[in-house]
């Protein structure tokens, strides 16, 4: 096994392995992450960014700084395809099976230059065992709310006042208000840990918290101003580092125009052109967990019968629903994919229905969209009590624990979209979320609080003036 200096640089160059586990919410940020770091250190950084071999084929072709160069580990945990089939299987394989081969991989990326630093999420614990034995500083990079961490960071508060185990069917509406820095929260608010998949995987969750303060510092993908209350009792209360350096978000996405470089647009981006302003709800219900066939079908049903224009992405069967570039005169467009940032920022879109994922709530308030939420599962359910009760930024259609009807559905929409006079409650989601947004902005700015924890982090913790 190889050895570090711990110094990790040759002249003047920082290298930094990055450790996003497998799946697009992790990797996304942590890619958006490493371009931020080459943008402020340029040649002085080389980052070595592990991914498997699936998720190598995924991303290639992406473009990226040359800076930041994609390293492989084996396949050693089932595909991405198929991971939301059994959630806390694959959270184990990864656990499992992952140290051997990132051990070998330390291995050869030492060999070629020191290690400055680790940088990890869900890996942490494994990170932490890997950076101890190597003398190698490990960061951790946290890609939920900073109130999940703070919950899972003050867990045994739970235990002590009598909330776990709980059943949330008798006691889910129970109120708590003793976990530092978060308002008073609904047992059933808080994450999907109580029974089911949750409950599973809750002990993985868990062991990467008691190494949390082995790390040398924690990296939020959110911004400061969002959750100060959380953030600043956190700093007065961990024994490490904390920096706020978000929304680790591709905001440089809605910053360039999609035809600039002559490139024929996408045909939803030319959709989108042909509708009104504001007039369009932007459906997506992530990249991972989906809803049933049954609810899909409502939900498709219930768009339809509200008459508000929609662009819905559908990752299953949306044969006969996809448009082309002849349905600019449709009120509604079913796609595979698309760019998330672009669309959340395009002139004609003024909703978004969310699964509450952290990236796309961090998206919807990056993009100053009021969000229509429907979480499914984990840390999407408080990132809905956050987005409705806290900023006051949305609205919420149901959690998916039980099937919600077209009839439902139409109702929520047409009331949410509803942009006549009168309708002061539209009117005050959408100052608020241009609040937020504003805020949003001007933390990414220089001189903001994302740009200035950035630089800290970078002078503080790798060590680069």
């Amino acid at each position: 096994m190889g050895s570090s200096t711990n110094n990790g640089k040759i002249g003047d160059i920082c290298h930094v392995v990055a450790m996003p586990y497998p799946g697009r919410g992790h990797v996304n940020p942590m890619m958006n992450l490493c371009k931020l770091l080459v943008s402020k250190l340029g040649e002085n950084i080389k980052i070595s960014f592990v991914v498997t071999e699936e998720w190598f084929s995924f991303i290639n072709s992406n473009p990226r700084p040359p800076q930041i160069q994609l390293r492989t580990i084996p396949n050693v945990m089932p595909s991405e395809l198929v991971r939301a089939l059994d959630f806390s299987g694959f959270v184990e394989s990864v656990f499992t099976n992952v140290e051997a081969p990132v051990e070998q991989l330390m291995d050869k990326l030492e060999l070629e230059s020191p290690v400055t630093a680790i940088i990890a999420d869900t890996y942490l614990a494994l990170a932490v065992n890997v950076g101890n034995r190597r003398n190698i500083p490990v960061v951790s990079l946290w890609t939920m709310s900073p109130s999940v961490f703070s919950v899972f960071y003050h867990f045994d508060l739970f235990v002590q006042n009598g909330n776990f185990p709980v059943d949330l069917s008798e006691r889910g509406d129970e109120m708590i208000d003793y976990i530092p820095g978060i308002t008073p929260t609904r047992l059933s608010d808080m994450p999907t840990i109580f029974d089911g998949s949750g409950r599973k995987v809750l002990g993985r969750v868990m062991e990467a918290f008691e190494l949390v303060r082995k790390a040398e510092c924690v990296l939020f993908t959110s911004f400061h101003e969002l959750e100060v209350q959380v953030v600043e009792t956190l700093m007065s209360i961990v024994p490490f580092p904390v920096y706020s350096i978000g929304p680790s978000i591709p905001q440089e996405k809605a910053q360039v125009p999609y035809d600039d470089n002559g490139s024929k647009p996408e045909y939803y981006l030319k959709w989108l052109d042909a509708q009104p302003e504001s007039s369009v709800l932007y459906v997506s219900l992530g990249s991972f967990l989906s809803v049933s066939k049954e609810q899909m079908e409502e939900i498709l049903a219930g768009l339809h019968d509200s008459g508000v224009r929609y662009l819905l992405i559908s990752r299953g069967d949306s044969s006969g629903q996809e448009g082309t570039l002849s349905d600019e005169e449709m009120k509604s467009l079913v796609v595979p994919w698309c760019d998330q940032v672009r669309v959340l920022c395009h002139a004609s879109v003024g909703g978004f229905w969310t699964h509450c994922g952290w990236n796309s709530t961090l998206e919807g308030v990056y993009s100053g969209v009021p969000m229509l939420t429907f979480p499914i599962f984990f840390d999407q359910i408080p990132n809905k009590k956050l987005i409705v009760d806290d900023w006051k930024v949305g609205m919420k259609v149901t959690g998916a624990d039980k099937l919600v009807t077209r009839d439902e559905i139409g109702k929520i929409v047409k009331k949410f979209m509803n942009l006549e006079e009168g309708n002061e409650e539209y009117k005050d989601t959408r100052k608020r979320s241009n609040e937020l947004k504003e805020s949003c902005r001007t933390a990414l700015a220089e001189g903001g609080s994302s740009d200035i924890n950035l630089n800290a982090f970078i002078k503080t913790i790798l060590k680069v003036a």
